[in-house]
């Protein structure tokens, strides 16, 4: 290949960050990423579609009864690659380019040893973990099975997602969609063959899910290994430097952990809402994908914040630092208003995808409208602690989401809940937590970034 055209390819997929335009740049890398978490939930949907049309009900409940822990995991790991992203983008900022090399390298030998660790991990904890969260008995063979099968996947998840990380703090997040769309689309065969076609129902999906993340965790692994210097991959060259380690974790781990946190508060809403019936569980089922649609566009430029911000406080670039924020923030609540503005306007259409039970409908409706009265106000929160951890604080904003909207939301279900006990009540404790999360982060963030800001300059 002509260098020059090789060069210009590189340089196609990485956006400057230090210079020139802001508002653009931002947008163009958060509508990828949001792109991304959508596709994400479509494909995770499709898996348990093809199980319950084609295979058992018992098969569906194997694959459903995991999904609380696929998420806890999952959560922890990709909290972690936050921290790189933001360790490298920092380099970038920095200018210590003789830096960046080592932690690509320390960051994919990383994910290769801890995503081996987990399959035997998880061999070994699935049974007490299944037995834990009260998985049926019935179903609890099957459930082991996929879920052993599953954490095969985990040395391709981790690879794709701290590989997508190190294009991503470049300011490429469009190769990473186009190696998890494929992937994807590969996992939506798989399952159609192995499942319909050779019955092999929970062992079918389980593979189907393993061969398509390795898959793309392989075209993330050949973009680092023709990507220019320092960001080239050589396996040869793979060593854990801990220095780096340390930054990663430093930054990544309270991320990970407040996303396990999340998920644990989610567990406990969720016990709750069980109280109500059959058609509250299913209503508040199908209502959460509305949710997550807005949220993940929030998320996404709370990612942009990071990368953005990491770059940009690491070269002392202040001014763009109070840009960054201001155009993250209003996008991010001014797009995530107008998701939620469609969403309520054709809530009745959109709700006839998932179901037909006027009951079911009537209990979808009021978590739907209940939890969008003050959804924008999820960016006051993200995307202030976005830019914390592209300041380099991450501990600080981690501690407030596990208070406002953890501590907070148990405390309300165990005393307010169970005394007013209806469903209206219970969702309420979304917009009030995010008052209270998005007041506190954003206090930290103003006061945090005039005392670096003037101790800096």
């Amino acid at each position: 290949m002509n260098p020059l055209h090789h060069n210009h390819q590189h340089k196609r997929y990485s956006l400057n960050m230090l210079e020139g335009t802001l508002l653009d740049k931002i947008v163009l890398f958060a509508l990828p990423l949001a792109a991304s978490s959508i596709l994400q939930q479509l494909f995770n949907a499709a898996d348990l579609a093809v199980v319950g049309r084609f295979a058992s009900a018992e098969a569906m409940a194997a694959v459903g009864s995991n999904s609380s822990v696929i998420n806890l995991i999952i959560s922890l790991f990709v909290g972690l690659s936050v921290g790189v992203n933001a360790v490298i983008a920092a380099q970038i900022g920095g200018g210590h380019k003789e830096r960046i090399s080592e932690t690509v390298h320390t960051v994919i030998a990383v994910a290769f040893l801890a995503g081996f660790a987990l399959i035997f991990i998880g061999f070994a904890v699935s049974r007490p973990i299944l037995k834990l969260m009260g998985a049926p008995e019935d179903v609890m063979n099957l459930a082991i099975l996929y879920l052993r099968i599953y954490f095969l996947a985990m040395p391709a998840i981790l690879i794709y997602n701290y590989g997508s990380a190190i294009l991503r703090s470049k300011g490429d997040s469009r190769r990473p969609l186009y190696a998890l769309t494929l992937s994807g689309i590969l996992n939506i065969i798989l399952n159609l063959i192995l499942v319909v076609v050779f019955k092999l129902h929970v062992i079918g999906v389980a593979a189907a899910t393993v061969v398509s993340n390795t898959f793309g965790a392989v075209l993330i692994l050949h973009y680092l290994m023709t990507e220019e210097e320092p960001f080239r991959l050589n396996l040869k060259k793979l060593c854990i430097r801990r220095h780096f380690l340390f930054l990663m974790m430093q930054i990544g781990l309270p991320a990970g952990l407040q996303g396990m946190v999340f998920g644990l508060s989610n567990v406990v809403i969720q016990s709750s809402v069980n109280s109500f019936g059959a058609n509250a569980i299913a209503g508040s089922t199908a209502a959460v994908n509305f949710d997550f649609l807005s949220y993940c566009v929030v998320n996404a430029f709370a990612q942009s914040a990071v990368t953005f911000m990491s770059q940009n406080f690491s070269a002392q670039k202040y001014d763009r630092c109070d840009r960054i924020f201001l155009i993250c923030m209003l996008s991010g609540m001014g797009t995530s208003a107008l998701v939620v503005l469609l969403l309520v306007t054709f809530r009745y259409n959109l709700i006839h995808i998932f179901t037909v039970n006027p009951l079911v409908i009537e209990y979808a409706m009021i978590r739907t409208m209940v939890s969008f009265r003050l959804h924008f106000l999820i960016a006051s929160y993200e995307i202030s602690g976005g830019c914390l951890r592209g300041m380099g604080h991450s501990l600080l904003p981690a501690m407030i989401a596990i208070f406002g909207t953890c501590v907070f939301r148990l405390f309300y279900v165990f005393t307010y809940v169970s005394k007013v006990h209806t469903f209206e009540a219970l969702f309420n404790v979304y917009p009030i937590s995010w008052v209270i999360t998005g007041t506190l982060t954003l206090t930290a963030y103003f006061i945090t970034r005039n005392r670096l800001f003037r101790s800096e300059g």
